[in-house]
């Protein structure tokens, strides 16, 4: 008979959730996923401090960046594991790794072989346009881009992959 506390092999065991005190103040790692078993992960660069992208990592991505140091997300389009960089080379080596007071969003530093670039459409960061502020009347709001261009070609990096964008 399998202990009710058991962990497989590999696997980290989170702390439960016992007090805010625990939670806020302690020591041990207690993460609160959400509803759909996923935590939030800001990411940012390590050199610059430049935000790269928004991911979503449930426990095994999670427990996965812990043991590897190198980031791993859910992807919600594809609905997989999904270890950042494995097809384009451009794995995220994690030089820190914060959770934040309530644990229930993780923030990675990080460092990126090769062009640094974090985004599947080909710029350095996912966040690559800005919105412009203001009222509007009656259009939608407009975008700019914030990046003079990509650091890769993603067709040349992914081929014929389908794109994770889902509309």
């Amino acid at each position: 008979m399998v202990p009710e506390n058991h962990v497989p092999a590999g696997d980290i065991p989170f702390a439960a959730r016992n007090t805010v005190e625990q939670v806020e103040e302690g020591l041990d790692l207690a993460p609160k996923f959400d509803a759909n078993g996923l935590i939030p992960c800001i990411t940012t660069d390590a050199g610059t401090g430049e935000v790269l992208m928004l991911g979503y990592m449930n426990d095994e991505a999670l427990q996965r960046t812990i043991t590897t140091g190198e980031a791993h997300y859910w992807s919600r389009s594809r609905q997989c594991l999904w270890h950042k960089g494995a097809t384009s080379g451009l794995v995220q080596e994690i030089v820190e790794m914060r959770i934040d007071d309530d644990q229930d969003a993780v923030w990675l530093r990080v460092r990126i072989a090769g062009s640094g670039a974090s985004c599947h459409v080909g710029y350095r960061s996912c966040f690559y346009r800005s919105v412009e502020l203001g009222n509007h009347s009656d259009k939608p709001a407009r975008l700019v881009f914030m990046e003079s261009g990509k650091t890769f070609d993603p067709k040349h990096v992914y081929g014929d992959a389908p794109n994770p964008t889902k509309l």
